[in-house]
């Protein structure tokens, strides 16, 4: 629940939901209740007029009994059960009713008072709203008036009522909904297309975000443009910058290497010398480490464009033979595709990985390496696999830190490694060391999220 109330879009739309339930209901409410009260008022108002109508048609003949002087005006009651009845009584006479009411009688209790009474009474079909009154006659026993009509002929014109007002609230309701998810999407179309410029930025395919934003988005969209250029000029220069500082060192610690060396030829203060040897190689090996990283354009990531495997795969195979004579470096149909998905890398660092990783492999390697591309999707993965003799498991990952070097002639300078792995990560992806099928050593550069259990 959390994890969805932290999207805009969703709560955007909850907050729409409730609104719209709760106005559609209070309107639904209000609207039934005061439907409801001026049709009763209405009801109770028509039938305190036919009661009148009733008493001003109303005339004793010759013996004293009541009879009409005509109709009443209203046909409905002459229907037989109609649920519309009329009733006059008169103590010691013949009772008058309606030609509606077909059977039962009407209640006459609520018709012994001069002022008009209603009530709710047990009618000929079903329980009945019933006014009455009585009217004295001089001289004689008193006239009561009843006159009813169903209680579930008001109850049915309110329950059509309901439900037609229901529908075309609900109908109301979805049309506001569809409405305000209609305006959420295209609000959030700006964001769409700044969350794609963004991810174009991560994938390499551009260094600034471009496009017509609105103004809201635009004042977060030119400060961040304006960040990015920046950025990239400082980091820049500070490569520029750390790349001289590097080469500034390179002549002085030259001259400490060469005296140490001539040190060592004479035999004079051969400990001392050995210890400056020592030093200078370690000085050495992190200024080229350094210098190396420097050079790494992964602290672009996300500002560089994509390079093809097939583009720089070939020369490099054509050095490392050089470099390796005897060796056989074969790539497989899939690291040659021209058409293959390319790498959001820039092209010298992925030179700079694969040519370390090639390296190390062709000096371990007993005939044959073997380069494999595979891509699934965002994901990339390059597998450099020799045939050496391999390399233990629990000394894999120690293989990649500065200086560490495998043992035997063929050792380096322990540098390769941990360069690939740190320009791999620079673009947020990794180098690993497997054992290989054959039972040598596989070394793999993986960019992206490379499917679970298939790396």
């Amino acid at each position: 629940m959390t994890r969805l109330f932290s999207s805009l879009r969703a709560r955007f739309l909850a907050a729409i939901l409730i609104w719209v339930a709760l106005g559609i209901g209070a309107l639904w409410f209000s609207s039934v209740r005061l439907f409801s009260s001026h049709v009763e008022q209405q009801y109770h108002e028509e039938l305190e007029v036919h009661v009148r109508e009733l008493a001003e048609l109303t005339v004793l003949d010759a013996a004293g009994n009541p009879r009409l002087s005509r109709p009443l005006s209203d046909p409905r009651y002459a229907v037989p059960l109609s649920g519309f009845y009329w009733q006059i009584g008169r103590p010691g006479y013949r009772s008058l009713k309606s030609p509606s009411m077909t059977r039962g009688a009407l209640d006459e209790d609520v018709a012994h008072s001069p002022d008009i009474l209603h009530r709710v009474e047990n009618g000929p079909t079903g329980p009945t709203i019933t006014y009455g009154f009585e009217r004295a006659v001089p001289g004689g026993a008193p006239l009561h008036f009843v006159i009813a009509t169903d209680e579930r002929l008001l109850r049915a014109v309110i329950a059509s009522f309901t439900r037609e007002l229901s529908l075309w609230l609900s109908l109301l309701a979805l049309a506001l909904l569809a409405s305000g998810l209609a305006i959420i999407t295209l609000g959030f179309r700006p964001f769409n297309r700044l969350a794609a410029r963004i991810a174009a930025l991560r994938r390499g395919q551009a260094d600034h975000i471009e496009g017509v934003f609105p103004d809201e988005i635009r004042q977060l969209v030119d400060p961040l443009n304006s960040y990015l250029a920046r950025n990239a000029e400082i980091v820049e220069r500070g490569r520029v910058a750390a790349g001289a500082l590097a080469h500034s060192l390179r002549t002085p610690l030259a001259v400490v290497t060469d005296e140490a060396e001539r040190l060592q030829q004479r035999g004079t203060e051969s400990a001392a010398a050995d210890v400056f040897l020592s030093e200078s190689e370690t000085m050495q090996r992190q200024i080229d480490y350094h210098l190396s990283r420097v050079r790494s354009g992964g602290s672009h990531a996300g500002m560089v464009g994509g390079v093809r495997l097939a583009a720089i795969l070939p020369p490099l195979i054509a050095a490392m033979e050089r470099c390796h004579p005897g060796k056989r470096f074969a790539a497989t149909a899939a690291a040659l595709d021209t058409a293959a998905p390319s790498l959001p890398m820039d092209a010298e660092d992925l030179s700079e990985i694969l040519s370390n990783l090639l390296d190390n492999a062709g000096k371990w390697a007993r005939s044959g390496i073997t380069i494999d591309y595979r891509f699934d999707g965002a994901a990339r993965r390059i597998a450099i696999t020799d045939d050496g003799p391999g390399v233990p498991p629990d000394q894999r990952e120690a293989m990649f830190g500065i200086g560490a070097r495998g043992a035997g002639p063929g050792a380096g300078s322990g540098l390769g490694l941990a360069i690939a792995r740190d320009v791999a990560r620079d673009y947020g992806g990794d180098v690993a060391l497997d054992r290989a099928p054959s039972g040598g050593t596989v070394a793999t550069l993986r960019i992206g999220d490379w499917p679970a259990g298939d790396m």
